[in-house]
């Protein structure tokens, strides 16, 4: 979710929300009156995204509904509060923009805002989801729950959400990460564990689903596309407690940073091996692989080059019958029959 987001020509549109720029204002008037606009509306007006006033639909990207007059009004003001004693003219300047849009929204059914629990925001662009996690951070009193896929967290990635994390562990909130297995073995995420102290508990798996921020069993995060310059705030209460479920279940399937994982019973393989051999054995190509585990595909195929080596397979296909014959391709298994193994595989302890 970091990174940058294209631009909406906002040079040409040097305005705030307060004073909106002709076409700007056609098309978000036409958007209050008619509940959204085609995407290709705000083409004329791109200040209307960048000001959040229009945002995707999240149920058809290619349209875009209007954020409800009242909540622009109000988010407005909230902006301008630390600004009134400098600059009180502005006040009433917005005030007198946007009462009109106010009236407007009287013809069209009211539409929740974020404040008041909105069940899906769609958040377009970094700079959008930075804000709702940082608005999410302030209201956060409890505890924040969090999945990292992906391998290694270099350090400035840890870094770009330190400034949460640290207001978070000074209002005394719990937080719980999970990781992927691979992740232990980064020096950037252990240093961050260590100066978190006991406000940030770890645990990791051989798999996590997709990122995953959940405050106060409140608010969620998720990505909504592939490079995560787009995310949802889901506040539904019904989703909102799907996800939290979801994080319990891994959480309680999870080993602990502090524990080392477990030893797979068989001499020479590796726990992540072990990982990689199960997903073999399901007809997962290499790439598919290294993604689930967080491990980059070349990293994967020399795991493979072992796991062939260790049980003496001399192609894929033969290592796919001795890895299940040592009984890799599930639950490890403690020893197997003298019968079963072939010539070439290593012994089980």
């Amino acid at each position: 979710m970091e990174r940058a987001m294209a631009g909406h020509g906002t040079d040409e549109h040097p305005h705030g929300a307060d004073r909106l720029c002709e076409a700007g204002d056609r098309v978000y008037s036409r958007a209050v009156r008619r509940g959204r606009v085609p995407r290709g509306d705000a083409e004329t007006a791109p200040c209307l995204l960048d000001l959040a006033l229009l945002h995707p639909d999240p149920d058809d990207m290619d349209w875009l509904v209007p954020t409800p007059p009242q909540e622009v009004m109000t988010r407005l003001l909230r902006g301008m509060y630390d600004e009134v004693s400098a600059s009180q003219r502005r006040v009433g300047s917005a005030v007198a923009a946007f009462e009109r849009y106010a009236g407007l929204g009287r013809q069209v059914q009211p539409v929740p805002s974020a404040a008041e629990g909105s069940a899906i925001r769609v958040l377009d662009g970094l700079a959008r989801i930075q804000a709702a996690m940082d608005e999410a951070t302030e209201a956060c009193t409890t505890e924040v729950l969090t999945v990292q896929p992906g391998g290694i967290r270099r350090e400035h990635e840890l870094a770009e959400g330190l400034h949460r994390a640290l207001t978070l562990r000074g209002r005394g909130v719990r937080m719980r990460d999970l990781y992927n297995h691979v992740a232990r073995h980064g020096q950037g995420l252990l240093n961050y564990l260590e100066l978190m102290g006991d406000a940030v508990e770890a645990r990791t798996l051989d798999e996590v689903i997709d990122r995953l921020i959940l405050f106060d069993r409140k608010v969620a995060f998720i990505p909504a596309n592939a490079d995560r310059t787009m995310a949802l705030e889901l506040r539904h209460p019904a989703l909102v407690e799907y996800l939290v479920t979801v994080f319990e279940r891994l959480w309680r399937l999870a080993i602990p940073l502090t524990a080392p994982l477990p030893d797979t019973g068989i001499e020479g393989i590796s726990h992540r091996e072990q990982s990689i051999a199960a997903l073999l054995a399901e007809g997962h190509q290499d790439a598919v692989i290294a993604e689930r585990l967080g491990i980059s595909v070349r990293t994967c195929r020399a795991h493979i080059a072992r796991l062939s080596e260790t049980l003496g397979a001399a192609s894929r296909t033969q290592l796919g019958v001795r890895i299940a014959q040592v009984g890799l391709d599930g639950p490890p298994r403690t020893a197997v029959s003298p019968g079963a193994r072939e010539p070439g595989a290593r012994t089980v302890r």
